[in-house]
């Protein structure tokens, strides 16, 4: 009689004799081509590949079981109610190496909207308990002579994952979504992030889409060489939305040797549009995020919030937008790093209850 674990039956492993048989829920299985394991599920060694065996126009959720094993490609999710779901949460990881200043495979600078892991381009979108990983080291970078840096045009953006149009209702449960400057990109749409960890140094929430962060780590990593703080988000909220990024119950933490008062919370990013009197900041992009009952580690800025440039419509590309002129705020923030923040707005408590995933999500029950 064959003995199966409680562990195997939650994954979705169903472990026989010479066999993994992807239980029924699961419609395609990633997996090393060196992994000896058969399973009764489509087994695909890219994760493009089992991508596109999905339906154009699928209605139900498409399931794809990510088994161990760190899997190296640039993927877009174009289909529908994509679901991936981890063999691992640590173990089970999507990979790819590419930064702004480096060369792409087409002889021409990666530019940052080019090098996310995985894009997002299709409503309805999952992925719980696996990690997604820009592999670029940032920090290596940074440290060696010639090295690119966050101030130059052409740096160490290295995205792990963009959100991009087309998607919405993205859900993330579990999730490690890793890079160093620019790690995660929710552009569009709207999405749910649940105790997730997500860490970068420099912009490393940013965008425009309008997203809810629920008991998640948002870890800030060290930034010893390039002399410019830390800012956890960057978000370019168009004026007509009424939320951006909204954390909730999540814990602002620091890796070893991030420095003390070094990170500010977020500062707002305002993109140029071309207009017919020239190119400059939209000024329909007014910055919204707000950190409700968020505990914060001691790297956080007694400031909170920053200014940040954009090309002014003189065409000083200096112009700074303050915090004071966008939509910034947090209520009931505890820990070494809270404080009455010197800049954004204090919530009150009725402001921050009001601030539920149904309002920021609306539309959606998630």
């Amino acid at each position: 009689m064959t003995m199966v674990s409680r562990r195997a039956v939650a994954a979705g492993l169903l472990l026989l004799p010479g066999v993994a048989s992807a239980a029924p829920r699961y419609d395609a299985v990633l997996k090393r081509p060196d992994d000896p394991r058969r399973f009764s599920a489509p087994t695909y060694d890219k994760l493009s590949a089992a991508v596109a065996a999905a339906p154009a126009n699928g209605t139900r959720p498409f399931r794809i079981l990510v088994t161990k094993g760190a899997f190296d490609e640039q993927v877009v999710i174009d289909k529908p109610f994509v679901h991936l779901v981890g063999e691992s949460r640590t173990g089970s990881i999507i990979t790819h190496l590419a930064a702004s200043g480096l060369t792409a495979p087409d002889g021409k600078r990666w530019g940052t909207f080019r090098t996310p892991t995985l894009f997002v381009r299709a409503p309805d979108f999952a992925a719980c308990n696996l990690t997604i990983r820009n592999a670029f080291d940032g920090l290596a970078e940074m440290s060696k002579p010639g090295g690119l840096h966050s101030h130059d045009g052409g740096g160490p953006q290295a995205v792990a994952l963009m959100l991009d149009k087309g998607s919405d209702r993205s859900r993330l449960t579990q999730v490690d979504i890793l890079s160093y400057q620019d790690t995660l990109f929710p552009d569009a749409g709207r999405s749910l992030f649940e105790r997730c960890l997500i860490a970068g140094s420099y912009d490393f929430i940013f965008g425009a889409g309008r997203a809810f962060f629920r008991g998640c780590e948002i870890r800030s990593l060290p930034r010893p060489v390039d002399p410019v703080d830390g800012y956890v988000v960057a978000p370019s909220t168009p004026i007509d939305q009424p939320f951006g990024f909204v954390f909730k119950d999540c814990r602002l933490t620091r890796a070893s040797g991030t420095a003390s008062r070094s990170v500010y919370l977020g500062r707002p990013w305002r993109p140029s549009s071309q207009f017919p009197d020239g190119r400059y900041g939209d000024p329909r992009f007014v910055a919204q995020a707000a950190f409700i009952d968020c505990w914060m580690d001691d790297h956080v800025a007694p400031e909170g919030w920053t200014q940040m440039w954009y090309t002014g419509k003189d065409g000083n590309p200096r112009t700074m937008l303050q915090p004071e002129d966008v939509r910034f705020s947090q209520y009931g923030s505890k820990g070494p790093g809270a404080a009455a923040f010197q800049r954004g707005r204090a919530l009150s408590t009725a402001e921050a209850r009001a601030m539920s995933v149904d309002a920021v999500l609306a539309g959606w029950r998630a």
